[in-house]
């Protein structure tokens, strides 16, 4: 139970800061060797339906809006869904089996603060709208989200500094974004859950689920506000120090002495 808590915390708060949740979902097992079913793709899935509701209660009224006043934005939602949800088909083995490793997830960590930073020098963030080509472009870079280390959020943020957003629209349209993929995900493999629960411990996963609600709810509020004022230089930094962690610890457990 304390450590489906701490992964729910752990998924709420990483899920939207941009940091990269499926890396720390990976890696706090890896680092504190937690095994069993908290260490499970389908664990991770009911956590993220966790943020996913928490998407749904912070957005419920401009997902409203858009289902009866804005179709237009909501077309271009859908759109820009496609190329994640094309590239979660097609590499999903890849994804799972392949691109795990701490050493991966290190080095797209870095590569992908890099890149947060170079946006921060150098978007304009002079525009709160977002137009059809904004929107697929922010959907392109959510497909390379797929790869553990790179941030949902933190890309499609990035993305959207690049296309002169201001952080808050930015951040703003990310979750908007995320909210199908997310959704879509949560269905597609939590159908191995329903069709034999009983293969599974449920309390463990209804205590994740709601850890990550709530952590959820907190951090998407609290990311809003702090980027009305603040860069995101912060969570940069805060990647550079993870890889550096990932890193040494993998070179103490796993070289030969």
């Amino acid at each position: 139970m304390f450590e489906a808590i701490a992964l729910g915390i752990v998924q709420g708060i990483t899920e939207f800061f941009p940091v990269s949740s499926t890396a720390h979902l990976i890696l706090i097992p890896w680092f504190f060797h937690w095994s069993g079913e908290v260490n499970t793709l389908i664990f991770d899935v009911a956590l993220h339906a966790g943020t996913l509701s928490a998407l749904l209660i912070c957005f419920y009224n401009d997902w409203l809006h858009m289902f009866l006043r804005d179709r237009k934005t909501l077309l271009f939602i859908l759109v820009a869904t496609i190329p994640a949800g094309l590239a979660g088909v097609v590499f999903k083995d890849l994804v799972e089996n392949q691109l795990r490793s701490p050493l991966i997830i290190a080095c797209s960590t870095v590569a992908f603060a890099v890149l947060m930073l170079v946006a921060e020098r150098y978007g304009k963030r002079n525009s709160d709208r977002a137009s059809f080509k904004d929107w697929v472009f922010i959907g392109i870079a959510q497909a390379i989200a797929l790869i553990p280390g790179v941030s949902r959020s933190g890309i499609t943020i990035t993305a959207g500094l690049f296309r002169n957003l201001t952080r808050e629209s930015a951040a703003k349209f990310s979750f908007l974004l995320s909210t199908p993929v997310i959704g879509g995900a949560a269905l597609l493999e939590g159908r191995k859950l329903f069709k034999t629960p009983g293969d599974y411990h449920l309390d463990t996963f209804a205590i994740g689920f709601l850890a990550s609600f709530v952590s959820g709810l907190f951090a998407i509020k609290f990311l809003l506000r702090f980027l009305r004022k603040h860069p995101l230089n912060i969570f940069a930094y805060y990647r550079f120090l993870l890889a550096a962690v990932i890193v040494v610890t993998w070179a103490t457990t796993s070289l030969p002495r």
